[in-house]
Formats: structure tokens, sequence, C-alpha cells
């Protein structure tokens, strides 16, 4: 919630301060610009362009926020998702705004492919980190038993001692959620930091298609999990349940 709320409040500041206030010298690439250069921008339309793509990301992230304080899950990813697509859409038609790149009739200047060229690779860059992050975020959670405890790799990981463990016991069904804080949801797997109605504040670490879950409370705190099979699941807390019987 107060990460939709802060990324709102930035974008709006930012808007204003390059659309309304005609701040243009925090233009990232125009204001490294020599004043020969400069002229040959269209400014204003590039600083609109920068307002617009501003209030329309605010006014999703404030949104988002609104639903999250209301308790309503959104996955964080719709917000992101807008974000990335927006800002390629805004980098793309800046470029037209550059009469440094195209002439007044809109075609290619003469030893401008550089500058596109960069352009392109910010896009491209932009696009893999969108794609990365719902890669990551789909992608089954390895959760490995060891001597000294359970350990979690991935996004939001942690390791979970034995000794820290007070409580292990099997979940045929997962608990209501309330509310994602600081998670990811895509498809049926759930990681990071969930509200429910049962627990309170809990981590997941579950594909929902995959029963039974294996919760685990002690000094960290409610983690439920599960792996790629109930019978490694099952196996995991039998082994949770031996280490907590051991002297």
């Amino acid at each position: 919630m107060w990460f939709a709320f802060g990324m709102a409040a930035l974008l709006l500041v930012l808007g204003l301060l390059v659309h309304a206030f005609k701040l243009h010298f925090l233009i990232s690439g125009y204001n490294t610009m020599s004043r020969a250069k400069r002229e040959k921008v269209d400014v204003r339309r590039v600083a609109r362009a920068i307002g617009v793509w501003s209030y329309a990301n605010a006014a999703v992230f404030t949104v988002v926020g609104l639903l999250l304080a209301l308790e309503i899950a959104v996955p964080i990813e719709v917000p992101l998702v807008f974000f990335g697509i927006t800002t390629l859409v805004l980098l793309v038609r800046a470029q037209r705004y550059d009469g440094n790149i195209f002439d007044e009739d809109g075609n290619l200047r003469p030893g401008a492919g550089r500058q596109l060229a960069l352009a392109g690779g910010v896009i491209g860059a932009l696009v893999i980190g969108i794609i990365a992050l719902l890669f990551l975020s789909s992608r089954p959670v390895e959760i490995t038993a060891t001597e000294e405890g359970v350990e979690i790799s991935g996004l939001y990981g942690t390791t979970l001692e034995w000794e820290s463990i007070t409580e292990a016991r099997l979940l045929e069904a997962l608990p209501t959620i309330e509310m994602r804080t600081n998670g990811s949801a895509v498809g049926s797997k759930l990681r990071g930091h969930f509200r429910t109605a049962e627990y309170g504040p809990v981590r997941l670490f579950v594909d929902a298609e995959i029963p039974p879950f294996l919760l685990l409370d002690g000094s960290e705190g409610v983690v439920i999990l599960n792996l790629g099979s109930a019978a490694d699941t099952e196996e995991l807390f039998a082994r949770a349940e031996a280490e907590m019987a051991a002297p």
C-alpha cells in the first residue's frame, strides 16, 4: 500500500515540476545537450508527454493504493506493467520531438542512428527487466532442508533455523488471504508477505494448486510453504517434526 502511494506521490511531483512548472532541466538527456541542440528540441511537447505519463501512472498507483487500503487484493504487477508499457510509449514518442534526430518532414537525420540505438537499448533493457521480474515471480520456489534449517531461495527467500521453529503442521487449504502487503502473485504461485484472517501477517511460498501446505511458526513468524508434490511437502513436515523433537 505505502509503496503504491509513494510511487504515486513521486510521479505526481515529477509531472508537476516538468510540465506545470517547466523545470525542463530535469528531463534526462535534454539537460546535458548543448544550447544549439536544445533549440532543435520541442521541449514543450516533450514536457507535456512526460506530464501525461506522470499523471496517468500516479493515478493508477493511487487507485491501487486505495484498493489495498480497503483490503482489496490487487496484484502489484498491475501498476508495474502499466508503468513499463507507458514508459516505452513515452521513450518512443519523445524521439519524435527531437529535431536533432528527425527533420521537419519526420525523416531521420544523417548520423542520428546512434542516438536512436541508445534509446532502443534503454527500451530493450526495460522490457527485459519487466519480463525477468514476471519470470522470477512465476518460477517455483526452491526449498531445501539442511542441517541448520529450511532454506528458501529466490525472491523474498529466507532461512528458518530448526531451533527457531516452535510449531509445524500440515494444512489442507490455505488460510483466507485478506491482503498482500509485499509479495507477488503470478497465477497460483504466491510468495512474500501477506495478511490472513486466521494467522495475521504470514509469509507464503506456495503453489496454491498443490496441497497440502506446511505451516512453520516460530521466532521468524508464520511461514507457509509447499514443494512440487504432496509427498515432498509431507516429507519436509516429517523432517521438521523430527528436528523439533530432537534434544
